[in-house]
């Protein structure tokens, strides 16, 4: 939680720094392109979880052998998922510029920025796939000091380069690239200095069919789970392109507080799903039924004090980004920070259920849940914005419907699928008995 918190904190602060010192429409540019590398490496960042779900199954069950396979597989394959993200690209780097709507005033800048950014790819693969494996075994603490000592480069990198060496959205994102090349690199070698125990030995260097089909079977549903997620953004910030620069400044700067805000939420779901792998890898059912209670209270406690700063405070948190002068950017920052802000929940309890379905070997109900907040998001979105009462508001209303309908979807199957593990167990019982 701590480690997504310092990962949000550098967006933040880029942020703050290029609506600070660039202005508004450098603001509008640094946004959007955030909102298309988030969509991009979502694939890498899906396969990554879906591999660590993997290694905590193996872990849990003390099969290091297969696990050493896994690291070997997955390493690879995610690793060409990256070089070939990464030629795509920039193959399309116009088409994705037309595809986005980009104002005219805004493109040479997202250009610019993206030209820079797209670099990090790699290095955003590097970071993930050791972090993930690190937390798998339970060593949350060094993928954090890490994130924290990146972090901390890229702000001091961000005020050199924007402030001092005066190189615009190109500096911002240059040093968010050199800082994200410091942590994967630096955990990189950290894991194979300190980690002897998971290096993949010699032997287990090969690919095995069984252990690649569990792999994709894992990882490509949390990966099609988070391109749909993240597709689906990437479509409302089409629409919002489409309003113009103020309202894209504004949605820059809100979609960062509000990330800030529910950052550590998504955290304790990926936490929670690595509790729960473990936990089923030893067959301890009744360790995640317990788990499922304490993980729900603790993240409504969580978001309802989150709720209550957001929305009290929405103006002045506006105010860090934007100049105050530009009172209409503001105003709508404001109305999207206290309609989202008011159901924060919502999204909390949706990533438990990302975590939990992912480790319970069900990650396409996970991709049905996505399917279900992002369809409804994206239909919404365009409907209501299209109704002059609603205007550019109805975009902000439609992701709390969807966050809602997605819970209700996972809390339904939740009670069936533990309905049907208990009529299972009864069974078993009966046989042995019987026996």
């Amino acid at each position: 939680m701590v480690g997504n918190m310092l990962q949000q904190l550098y967006n933040v602060v880029d942020t703050l720094i290029v609506g600070r010192y660039l202005g508004e429409h450098a603001l509008a540019a640094v946004g959007s392109s955030y909102t298309l590398m988030v969509f991009v490496t979502s694939v890498i960042l899906g396969l990554c979880m879906g591999s660590s779900a993997f290694f905590s199954m193996q872990f849990g069950g003390r099969d290091f052998d297969r696990m050493e396979k896994g690291i070997f597989i997955a390493f690879l394959s995610i690793g060409a998922v990256a070089v070939i993200l990464n030629i795509l690209v920039y193959a399309g780097m116009d088409g994705i510029l037309v595809f986005l709507k980009v104002p005219y005033e805004v493109a040479p800048l997202m250009e610019e920025y993206l030209v820079w950014i797209f670099a990090g790819i790699m290095a955003t693969f590097l970071y993930n796939f050791i972090a993930n494996l690190l937390r798998a075994v339970g060593n949350s603490m060094v993928p954090l000091c890490f994130l924290g000592a990146s972090a901390a480069l890229n702000i001091v990198l961000d005020i050199l380069f924007i402030k001092g060496f005066q190189w615009g959205v190109g500096g911002a994102a240059a040093a968010t690239v050199l800082s994200q090349y410091v942590s994967g690199i630096g955990i990189l070698l950290y894991y194979y200095a300190k980690y002897p125990q998971l290096r993949v030995r010699k032997e287990n260097r090969r690919f095995d069919g069984r252990i690649l089909k569990e792999l994709t079977g894992l990882s490509s549903l949390t990966c099609l789970q988070q391109s749909i997620m993240n597709f689906g953004i990437l479509m409302v910030q089409g629409l919002v392109n489409s309003f113009g620069p103020v309202v894209m400044a504004a949605f820059a700067a809100a979609v960062k507080i509000d990330s800030f805000a529910y950052a550590p939420v998504q955290d304790f779901g990926n936490a929670f799903s690595t509790y729960v792998a473990q936990n089923y890898g030893a067959g301890k059912e009744e360790r995640i039924r317990k788990g499922m209670k304490d993980a729900v209270f603790g993240a409504f406690v969580f978001c309802l004090l989150i709720t209550v700063i957001v929305v009290g405070f929405a103006e002045p948190l506006m105010g860090l980004f934007i100049d105050r002068q530009s009172t209409a950017t503001i105003a709508v920052g404001v109305d999207y920070l206290r309609i989202e802000g008011a159901f924060y929940f919502g999204i909390g309890l949706l990533f438990l259920f990302y975590g939990y379905y992912r480790a319970v070997h069900k990650p396409g109900i996970s991709v049905v849940l996505t399917v279900v907040s992002l369809g409804t998001r994206v239909v919404l979105a365009y409907v209501l914005s299209a109704i002059p009462a609603f205007d550019v508001k109805g975009i902000w209303m439609a992701v709390p419907i969807g966050w809602v309908l997605a819970d209700l979807t996972g809390a339904g199957y939740y009670v069936i699928y533990r309905r049907k593990q208990k009529q299972s167990r009864s069974k078993k019982s009966k046989r042995k008995q019987k026996d």
